[in-house]
């Protein structure tokens, strides 16, 4: 095998990509923070039990694991940078009140998450800790569907479903944990003939709800039939009536609701979300609410976030009009050297983009548009004249 060629769904970013990618992450962070989030960094590389601590099995399977040459423990490269922001903010913020913040940064997977996924994606994400009332979750919401508009990407839909639901109907058997997670697959799937087999010895309303489930996704007559035909429940009275107060407080997207929607169930507690555009394969950003992510680390603070992947946004996201630049003349000496050399660093601070023609080459430029060139006037002066 050639020493170039890189692992199974790994690659590298070539200049285009790497712009786009580059302009997209600028455009998120300046939208976190004009909502007030602060940018923090987590390493890519923690002690393995800090780093998969409360996160579950699938997160373990999807993080690599190496021994540290230093110490001799395991260490382990993130596959989600969210429980390191829980630690952050348990551990070294220690704050008491609201705290917002945000990253951005790759992560690695063992396994691509699904076909013609990359097993690095550039996770972006905010986060808001200390706020139980629902106007978090509808923060989180509005800022994500504002970063999707700031990356000009459109038209937006948006499935909404809560953990507590299941969660709530599921209280009432008594299950082994390898058969939860056949229910939960079975609900997430649709598939009514597994989670009648499976659900045959539940209690009647239980089984019925479960099998109600199914067909509990659409617009906003769902809730309403949802609170027809489920149990009575305070959690599950609790969860529709807190849907229909954030869908009705979001505007600029399409609203859906999947009651069955079991995907991350292990990660939140609440609310959850999913945004979608046509062209993407499947949600282009996650959310909701993981009141317990900081448990394991002595601080159970309410939170509420979401993330995407910046990589994957570059499919879907308007392209960008390449850079204005001045292609300029290369003098290294000689008359009017150290005039060029003046006006080029000149028109640099200014922020424009020049690019030097090196002797005997034209420069091979895809990325920027050069549509001015630096060049002598009638006078003699260096000046810029358009192409």
């Amino acid at each position: 095998m050639s020493a170039w060629v890189l692992p199974d769904h790994i690659a590298d970013v070539l200049p285009s990509e790497a712009r786009h990618i580059e302009e997209l992450r600028r455009e998120l962070l300046d939208t976190a923070r004009g909502y007030g989030y602060e940018l923090v960094m987590p390493p890519m590389l923690e002690h393995l039990e800090s780093l998969l601590t409360g996160t579950g099995e699938a997160l373990g399977l999807q993080t690599f694991k190496l021994v540290d040459q230093l110490s001799g423990r395991m260490l382990g490269l993130r596959a989600d940078t969210t429980p390191q922001v829980a630690r952050i903010d348990a551990h070294l913020l220690n704050r008491q009140g609201v705290t917002r913040l945000c990253y951005c940064g790759p992560v690695l997977h063992t396994r691509p998450d699904r076909p013609h996924a990359t097993r690095e994606p550039l996770q972006f994400g905010a986060e808001i800790y200390g706020h139980a009332g629902l106007e978090a979750d509808l923060e989180a919401l509005l800022l994500a569907l504002d970063c999707l508009k700031a990356t000009k990407v459109e038209p937006l839909t948006v499935d909404m479903a809560d953990a507590r639901i299941v969660r709530s109907l599921l209280s009432g058997a008594a299950l082994a944990p390898g058969q939860v997670v056949q229910v939960h697959a079975a609900l997430a799937t649709k598939d009514a003939t597994e989670l009648s087999t499976l659900t045959c010895d539940f209690p009647k309303a239980t089984r019925e709800a479960l099998l109600a489930l199914i067909g509990l996704y659409g617009d906003a007559k769902v809730l309403a039939e949802a609170a027809k035909v489920l149990p009575r429940a305070e959690p599950i009275r609790q969860a529709l009536e807190h849907l229909q107060w954030l869908a009705g407080h979001v505007d600029g997207a399409r609203i859906r609701f999947d009651l069955a929607d079991l995907r991350g169930y292990a990660y939140y507690s609440g609310v959850r979300f999913g945004i979608y555009t046509p062209g993407a394969s499947d949600a282009l950003v996650r959310g909701g609410r993981y009141d317990e992510v900081g448990a394991v680390f002595g601080r159970n603070r309410p939170a509420v976030g979401f993330s995407l992947d910046v990589r994957e946004l570059v499919g879907v996201a308007a392209r960008r009009q390449l850079k204005a630049a001045i292609r300029a003349p290369w003098l290294d000496t000689g008359a009017g050297a150290g005039e060029l050399r003046t006006a080029i660093a000149a028109l640099r601070r200014e922020g424009e983009t020049v690019v030097c023609v090196l002797p005997g080459h034209e420069s091979e430029v895809d990325e920027f548009l050069c549509d001015r060139e630096l060049a002598r006037d009638t006078a003699g002066r260096w000046a810029v004249r358009a192409l």
